[in-house]
């Protein structure tokens, strides 16, 4: 917290997160949409042999802000494969989407 004894330098921020936002939301899958002002991310936790899912988060982004999420999502994703090796895609692992359970129908 900023006060006058210890004020924040420059532009740092002052970001507070609760116990439950802490805990997070576990997501398997993201599906992405976007209008003309911005992009939506629904997280989804699709489980195994479930037919349905539920989105868990939506996040919402104009388009500036989207952009700027990429960038620094692919500046992180470099940062981790540089100290733990690359991560091997999806399609290298060929996964079934319905993961041997019962298929999905919408």
């Amino acid at each position: 917290m900023s006060n006058e004894k210890n004020p924040m330098p420059g532009n740092q921020l002052n970001i507070e997160i609760n116990e439950e936002i802490a805990e997070g939301t576990y997501a398997n899958l993201a599906i992405i949409t976007h209008s003309h002002a911005e992009f939506i991310v629904d997280f989804v936790n699709v489980m195994p042999g479930t037919p349905k899912s539920k989105v868990k988060s939506r996040i919402i982004l104009t388009p500036m802000h989207a952009k700027r999420f990429m960038r620094a999502l692919v500046e992180n994703i470099e940062r981790y494969e540089s100290e733990n090796g690359n991560i091997q895609d999806m399609e290298e692992i060929e996964i079934p989407l319905n993961f041997g359970g019962p298929t999905a129908q919408a």
